[in-house]
């Protein structure tokens, strides 16, 4: 009972209580609505807890549950959780958009409602082991059990090209996978353990195998941040998956592709990670570029703010091969950033699409005369996505474009061009997200369909509400988010010098 009772076991699992619960539910689909709601509130609820027992000094795991689990044929995997500052905001993040993506599915979803909860909630746990995993089996079991239920709600819920979507996704996301499978195998065998702190701690991994452990490793999360050449399946993803779907990929799912590099990729192989940052760094920066660019040129809204995700979380990537406790702070930050402005931004296209059934820039035009507070919200997020000084957004890409410039002449990166060119990319967002607030807000109304349409409900309000708060206390406050993060990067990053040689600044 002890065990069961491990506040990380607690907020891993407690999703499941509800599913078992749903699965006895027939045609009760309101019901079905309120008893995923109230689990994934009692979920977010325990991360609070776990938050409160978290000791923001200690740069150490905190709260692990360790067991030992499979010993056969000289392996040993351990069922091994923990939290620290690398991970305790992700696991926030996912607890904080689990309720409010199931809290927008009210009115948007009518079929099949127990069956859509039972798949998001198992989504929760799968998204929640990735970011707690410290043995690589289980981290990997948790891995590709997200890919499951994510595949059943493009592929059932979504449009009228679901199934190529959600095809896609799975296949593109499980080549990378095995690439990964194969690493950590050799890892464990030749390492003797899957314990994540065991490996790091041991190191001596020859530096020719850590180049390709890197890159087998590197497939499997670049496909799933997603970055540039690898994201064609992104847009796909996010334009026939349902409201819910499309916040929830952009807001957790994306982030386990970053926070994948940054646990695995950065402290196992620190030799080859210094090696490849500038070609690493060269993908986020083509990836930052080309995704503002292909916005801008996008006729459905939804299809443009997916493709704003390959651009913002080419900073990501940027700011975590800047090796710096300020690019690396910079990325765990703006991966919080991205999740609530582009989780937003998806809520917003949903709550038009349910009006107007369509998605089409040209279809829509003055809509601030008949929904202003649907226009203010939007611009306040639209503002918070492309970095406006005071929001959430620019707190995350300023200090990861400090780091990149501290990575440059003389630092790991080795020019000051990754900064240069990558603060263009700010620049260009804010042409296609002002392009998309112009199109659809301002000016006469253009069409006829638009002139009875209703402004937010109390329900859509209520949502986006808590969004919000947080964008204006990141981007006016964002003290409390460092604090929990800065202590274990740092001893994060001394743990790097020691394996990689690198002088670190």
């Amino acid at each position: 009972m002890d065990f069961i009772l491990e506040p990380l076991n607690l907020v891993t699992f407690s999703p499941l209580v509800g599913v078992l619960v749903l699965l006895f539910l027939r045609d009760r689909e309101d019901l079905s609505r309120w008893i995923a709601l109230a689990t994934s509130l009692v979920t977010f609820g325990i991360s609070l807890w776990v938050l409160g027992l978290f000791d923001a000094s200690n740069p150490a795991l905190q709260l692990v549950v360790d067991r030992n689990w499979i010993q056969v044929a000289g392996w040993n995997i351990r069922y091994a959780l923990g939290i620290d500052g690398l991970s305790i905001l992700l696991v926030l993040l996912t607890t904080f958009l689990t309720p409010i993506s199931i809290l927008s599915t009210w009115h948007a979803l009518e079929e099949r409602v127990r069956d859509f909860m039972i798949f998001f909630l198992l989504l929760e746990v799968g998204m929640l082991g990735v970011f707690l995993a410290q043995d690589l089996f289980l981290f990997y079991i948790f891995w590709e059990f997200t890919l499951v239920p994510m595949y059943f709600l493009i592929g059932i819920w979504g449009g009228t090209q679901r199934m190529y979507a959600a095809i896609k996704f799975f296949l593109y996301t499980m080549a990378g996978s095995i690439l990964m499978l194969l690493a950590i195998i050799w890892l464990g065998i030749n390492q003797g353990t899957f314990y994540v702190p065991d490996l790091i701690a041991a190191g001596g991994i020859p530096s020719d195998a850590q180049y390709w452990l890197f890159l087998a490793f590197a497939a499997a999360f670049a496909i799933k941040v997603p970055m540039w050449p690898l994201h064609s399946w992104l847009p796909d993803a996010h334009v026939q998956a349902p409201t819910a779907g499309s916040v929830i990929l952009a807001g957790v799912l994306l982030k386990m592709g970053t926070y994948g590099f940054l646990r695995f990729n950065l402290p196992l192989f620190p030799q080859a990670t210094v090696q490849l940052a500038p070609a690493m760094a060269t993908l986020a920066v083509i990836g930052i570029i080309y995704g503002a660019i292909v916005s801008y040129s996008q006729k459905d809204v939804k299809k443009l703010v997916a493709y704003s995700s390959i651009s913002h979380l080419g900073f990501v990537v940027l700011g975590l091969f800047a090796l710096n406790a300020q690019g690396i702070e910079g990325a765990i930050l703006q991966m919080i950033n991205h999740g609530i402005s582009t989780g937003a931004l998806f809520l917003i296209v949903g709550f038009i699409y349910e009006r107007r059934h369509t998605r089409e820039l040209d279809e829509f035009g003055g809509l601030w005369q008949v929904m202003p507070i649907y226009a203010v919200t939007t611009l306040i997020v639209a503002l918070s996505s492309m970095g406006l000084p005071g929001l959430n957004g620019f707190v995350g890409e300023f200090t990861i474009l400090l780091g990149a410039w501290g990575a440059g002449e003389g630092g790991p990166l080795g020019s000051n061009w990754y900064t240069i060119i990558a603060a263009l990319g700010v620049i260009l967002a804010a042409v296609y997200i002002l392009f998309m607030f112009q199109k659809m807000f301002l000016g006469p109304i253009t069409k006829k369909a638009n002139e009875a349409l209703k402004d937010l409900s109390w329900r859509e309000i209520a949502i986006l509400v808590p969004l919000l708060i947080l964008i204006f206390w990141i981007g006016l406050y964002p003290q409390p988010f460092f604090a929990l993060m800065h202590p274990t990067v740092e001893q994060f990053l001394t743990i790097f010098q020691t394996g990689s040689g690198l002088a670190l600044h």
